[in-house]
């Protein structure tokens, strides 16, 4: 239906999905709605292997499973409005008697889908729709997005394991925000046949489809599971690379690793609470005996620079083809709208404001990626995926010279941000932006908490100290370490191309460093 016809379509469809996850959730089975029980606490402490195992070895049945993480689920839901889709019904509960019981990941269905923005390209996770799924630690802030409502759920304790898509930082800033584990896998290590995204050809930077976790055992088990599984035998966008337990095996053994620090990305300076969390895991890490090496990248491929090329190549279309999605009257993220609006300007008006931002505000940067984020010719394409191999080649040689095994970095430069949030800080996703545009394997891992003491903004920290661009400015308008105490804070780990395996041996090194030194985390509590 055309516009602005196709309004009344919208609201209809609106309202009779609202009340279809309305009734779903009112209609289940008694057991769902009751409180959580003893024998329910002895599944949900349960790592996913262990599960497994005892469905294997038929000491826990798949609907024990299902009653009890839905009984959670819908818990979430109440709190953080985290659930869009509800599939657990009197014919799930029949049917589930018939899955695999003998794979790695027996017994495991899908009985909800979460919320995320429509357009994909937002830290927070609001639509018009479902509404807003607000952060279980705090329900001021976001969980993330775009993969937000599964962070949500994942931290509460609604489930253990799921699947997000990150062309951004998509599983990895809602893991930074809602504090639970994720891994952004390269392109063709994890299936996406299937799948739907809000930019439907875009490959500029690629959307990956990739693992979230509420613990770092279950990350890994699940990402094991699933690759062991040969994904590439049904879906042709898959490398057909087993899962390589010898590359695991050694990175985990390794006596010294060697960790490179990325302690900014040039753009926003990190916040204290995101410095104090790297602060935390290098000294961890130094006092177990691995060595940390201070890191400046590549002078020619600066993450400043890839902020700036990464932004023009997901928007060269001008964001035409995920507003193309939208109905009259269905509304947009305050950040991807920001983003609709600048690349709508006419280019007249665009560069007068440009010269405005470079030579009045004297924003050099700020005014470069406003100049540069506009709708290109094919002809133009061509030139940025050329710039963008280009990049990719000058830091691989880059990392030859730095001998490093992985890269270690904030996931963002502040912790969650406020609701509506994003309208300032859409721009403030370097931290995570970078990996995309090369393609590298990044996991991300909760450190601490937000401290309001510990995490004040130092004397003088304003233009001319860590928000000496609009981008920066942006960012900090939404940090408050007061509002914020309490907020999960992480870290990245990052390895190059298809190193997954790899990722998670550090990962695992890294968790087990912040244990031994009295620092481990500690997951949010099921209600």
């Amino acid at each position: 239906m055309i516009a602005p016809f196709d309004y009344f379509e919208h609201r209809r469809a609106c309202k009779q999905k609202q009340i279809q996850r309305s009734d779903r959730i009112a209609n289940l089975p008694p057991e769902y709605h009751s409180p959580v029980s003893s024998q329910d606490r002895r599944i949900l402490d349960k790592p996913v292997e262990q599960l497994v195992q005892d469905v294997h070895n038929q000491t826990i049945k798949p609907i024990d499973i299902l009653r009890s993480y839905g009984k959670v689920a819908i818990k979430a839901h109440a709190k953080t409005n985290c659930l869009t889709e509800v599939m657990i019904n009197p014919g799930a509960e029949e049917w589930i008697e018939d899955v695999n019981l003998k794979g790695p990941l027996a017994g495991a269905i899908p009985y909800v889908k979460t919320n995320l923005p429509i357009s994909l390209l937002s830290f927070e996770s609001t639509n018009a729709l479902w509404g807003r799924t607000t952060n279980p630690h705090n329900a001021s802030y976001s969980p993330g997005g775009s993969t937000g409502g599964e962070s949500a759920l994942l931290a509460f304790g609604g489930g253990r394991i799921g699947i997000g898509s990150d062309v951004a930082g998509s599983v990895r800033v809602p893991a930074h925000f809602s504090g639970i584990y994720s891994l952004r896998c390269s392109t063709g290590r994890w299936p996406k046949m299937g799948m739907n995204t809000s930019m439907p050809g875009q490959e500029g930077v690629a959307s990956v489809f990739s693992p979230m976790a509420r613990t770092f055992p279950d990350l890994l088990y699940f990402t094991k599971s699933f690759i062991s599984m040969k994904p590439w035998e049904y879906d042709h966008s898959v490398h057909p690379i087993p899962w390589r337990s010898d590359i695991y095996e050694k990175t985990k053994d390794q006596m010294t690793l060697r960790i490179g620090v990325m302690e900014s990305d040039g753009v926003v300076t990190p916040s204290p609470a995101c410095a104090r969390a790297l602060r935390i895991t290098t000294t961890s890490l130094s006092s177990a005996g691995h060595t940390i090496i201070p890191l400046i990248p590549p002078p020619c491929a600066t993450p400043a620079d890839a902020l700036i090329l990464a932004s023009s190549l997901l928007n060269t279309d001008g964001c035409r083809t995920f507003l193309s999605f939208f109905r009259t009257g269905e509304w947009n993220d305050p950040g991807a709208a920001q983003l609709a609006f600048y690349a709508s300007l006419p280019r007249p008006v665009r560069y007068l404001h440009y010269l405005w931002v470079k030579y009045v505000r004297r924003d050099v940067y700020w005014a470069e990626l406003l100049r540069e984020f506009r709708e290109r010719s094919a002809y133009e394409q061509w030139r940025l995926v050329s710039r963008r191999e280009k990049f990719r080649a000058e830091w691989f040689e880059w990392w030859d010279g730095e001998g490093v095994d992985v890269i270690l970095c904030p996931p963002n430069a502040t912790p969650a941000v406020p609701h509506g949030g994003m309208k300032d800080a859409v721009s403030s996703c370097g931290y995570t932006f970078l990996w995309n545009l090369l393609d590298y394997t990044a996991g991300v891992l909760p450190v601490t908490h937000v401290d309001k003491e510990l995490d004040k903004l130092p004397e003088g920290f304003g233009v001319g100290g860590g928000m000496n661009n609009g981008v920066a400015r942006g960012a900090y308008r939404c940090y408050d370490p007061v509002g914020m105490e309490g907020l999960p804070v992480g870290v990245q780990v990052v390895g190059r191309r298809l190193e997954e395996e790899k990722v998670l041996a550090v990962m695992e090194r890294v968790v087990g460093c912040l244990e031994e030194g009295g620092e481990g985390y500690g997951l949010l509590e099921i209600e």
